[in-house]
């Protein structure tokens, strides 16, 4: 295992040295007291593993970890710090990624055994993925074969909601500025941008086993993800929905087709405000799909695939009115009038407990006139 330390005091540099050098299976290949010197002998060499101070005077230690880990994803960060509540609770670092100074060997020899295991397990073959699949729909979800789907860890709320904002806008350059105005508006500025690297390192440990597939850029204003033969499933819904043409009897089931690979709505589980946008957009391009589909069908007097969409809608939006509405109006047209009676005191309920109003009066009074006094007629 080949080894990199940097710190900007000479002291503590040496100190680290000595005391790794008395382990087996380590060696110590360079020592560098100015950091950007450190970096660009670590992106020329075979490295292993990098000891990195956090505090350094030309810039700070998470960001140049960020740096490095951009050029060069699978190398291992062990952070060095002097012990204050800031730098262990801020960076959320676990025991394989930060060093108290002054480092105690038995500690050194625990950091050591762990890297040793992340080595390992990179070593290991898995399975070749040719193609990526993610899913969006409901919850973030990463094919890890073919054919399953699971979430990932993520060491962080703040590391999987950087991702997630970074995957909403990839192929574009999203500023520095921007995801500190996002996540870290209340903090002072300085810790906001220590802040930012650390989770942009935590987001890059996260997606290693995805390297092929997903890469992250840093740029001096900003970052920008990178997708290379990824799919996302509801990205991919609304690509093949754009591309069917007009809807008639020869395309509907196409139409019919490419609407079930919307089985849920964008990140429903994932309650950010920046998102709220991009998931109205998608729910309105299904409602308005879903409700073309149901009105072709009634129009063309196919009552049952009618209902049967109006049904999807109703599901996926029980306080929608039009869709329970329409419902009424086709049980109705089919002499169903418990059917009609059943769908409006569904309605009802709904409406009640969700948005303590009552039905609109237009459907009052259809309901009134249609059903209520055709009942009464029929027994006096």
């Amino acid at each position: 295992m080949k080894a990199i330390c940097i710190d900007d005091e000479q002291l503590a540099l040496e100190y680290l040295k000595r005391q790794i050098m008395k382990l087996n299976g380590i060696e110590v290949i360079g020592t560098f007291i100015h950091p950007i010197e450190g970096k660009e002998h670590i992106l020329t060499e075979e490295v292993d593993v990098i000891f990195l101070d956090i505090h350094l005077p030309e810039i700070n230690g998470i960001e140049l970890a960020e740096q490095i880990i951009n050029e060069k994803p699978d190398l291992i960060v062990v952070f060095v710090t002097a012990y204050d509540q800031y730098a262990v609770k801020a960076f959320e670092l676990n025991a394989l990624d930060y060093l108290v100074k002054p480092v105690k060997l038995d500690r050194l020899r625990l950091t050591l055994d762990r890297v040793r295991k992340q080595l390992n397990v990179k070593e290991e073959k898995k399975p070749e993925l040719n193609h990526l699949q993610i899913k969006v729909s409901n919850y973030l979800s990463f094919q890890v074969e073919p054919d399953i789907f699971k979430p990932i860890p993520w060491r962080t709320s703040k590391t999987q909601e950087l991702f997630l904002y970074l995957l909403q806008n990839h192929g574009k350059l999203v500023e520095k500025s921007t995801l500190m105005e996002l996540l870290w508006e209340v903090y002072e500025l300085e810790k906001g941008y220590s802040l930012l690297y650390t989770t942009v390192y935590n987001v890059r440990k996260a997606l290693r086993p995805f390297n092929d597939h997903i890469v992250l850029h840093n740029t001096t204003d900003g970052y920008l993800l990178e997708l290379k033969s990824v799919s996302i499933d509801l990205f991919e819904w609304e690509k093949s929905l754009t591309a069917l043409p007009e809807l008639n009897y020869s395309t509907v089931k196409s139409f019919e087709e490419v609407m079930r690979l919307n089985k849920e709505p964008y990140l429903l589980n994932h309650d950010y405000v920046w998102l709220e946008a991009e998931r109205h957009r998608m729910e309105s391009i299904w409602l308005k799909t879903a409700n073309r589909i149901a009105t072709f069908y009634e129009m063309n007097n196919e009552g049952n695939n009618a209902i049967k969409w109006y049904k999807n809608i109703c599901e996926r939006y029980q306080e929608h009115e039009e869709a329970h509405f329409s419902l009424m109006k086709l049980y109705a047209k089919m002499g169903e009038s418990k059917l009609v009676t059943k769908q409006y005191r569904n309605l009802t309920k709904v409406l009640a407990e969700e948005l303590s109003i009552e039905p609109s009066n237009y459907i009052k009074e259809w309901y009134e006139q249609n059903i209520i006094r055709r009942v009464n007629n029929n027994h006096p």
